[in-house]
């Protein structure tokens, strides 16, 4: 089947699309006083990529938390229009990041935000349930951290401050709450990873898993940070056991196998 055959050509790319080269990183520092460690949660560092040549795959491809990948072409236009910088020579900013498709909202770097006292709200949920769907698949001893229904973080309507990110908003909401949350900020794409939540890590199930996230059914190919909100928007963090598919990521291409 051909969809058989996407999954191969997707698991080359597997450490680029989900920038699962911070796994090996050491101590990371924290935000808003959490202290952050990366550490090593599965068997996929046995394999026979060395560390240079998944930093160098990374390079290639680094949707951090992101995971739409040649399903809606970016546009580069209309990025530029909207104040994204694009290398002509790569066609990329100096993050790494491709053109946003057009009408999509382009990356603001965190060290550009203003962000006010002016109160807004969003929906955020975070969700699991894919790995019910996979339970085979998952880590014996993370079992007992997935919720019967999946849902970490119920679908609701939450405050933030103008000028905030998708990052903060779910750190504040996963603080406020008592949800464990791990991170680890990358500067060479200038944005932060996130690998875990409520203990549940990229690679818990299978080697294609991980936290991606969509903002009003769009899944954006730039890191959590650099996503600014806006009032109503609907964020959801859903975490994916193969790549992306089972969480509709590559629907469209999907879609085209017969």
């Amino acid at each position: 089947m051909k969809l058989t055959k996407n999954k191969t050509i997707f698991a080359v790319l597997t450490i680029a699309i989900l920038a699962f080269v911070f796994w090996w990183g050491g101590n990371a520092p924290g935000l808003q006083g959490w202290n952050v460690t990366s550490t090593t949660h599965t068997d996929i560092n046995k394999g026979d990529l060395t560390a240079q040549e998944k930093i160098d795959l990374a390079s290639k491809k680094a949707n951090l938390n992101g995971i739409q990948i040649d399903v809606e072409k970016g546009n580069a236009d209309y990025s530029a229009s909207k104040g994204m910088v694009i290398n002509k020579e790569t066609g990329k900013d100096k993050y790494l990041t491709d053109p946003v498709p057009e009408g999509k909202p382009v990356p603001i770097e965190p060290e550009n935000i203003v962000i006010t006292d002016k109160e807004m709200t969003c929906v955020l949920s975070v969700r699991c349930d894919t790995i019910l769907e996979n339970i085979d698949w998952l880590d014996s001893e993370k079992v007992e951290l997935v919720p019967e229904d999946g849902v970490i973080f119920k679908k609701q309507t939450v405050t933030f401050y103008e000028g905030e990110s998708v990052f903060n908003i779910l750190l504040r909401e996963m603080k406020k709450n008592k949800i464990h949350m791990e991170f680890v900020n990358t500067p060479i794409y200038n944005s932060v990873y996130i690998e875990g939540i409520n203990n549940l890590y990229e690679f818990d199930c299978g080697e294609l898993s991980g936290w991606v996230y969509k903002v009003n059914e769009w899944f954006p190919n730039y890191g959590c940070s650099r996503y600014q909100l806006k009032q109503d928007d609907v964020v959801e963090w859903v975490y994916t056991c193969d790549l992306g598919i089972d969480v509709g990521a590559l629907s469209i291409m999907s879609n085209n196998d017969e």
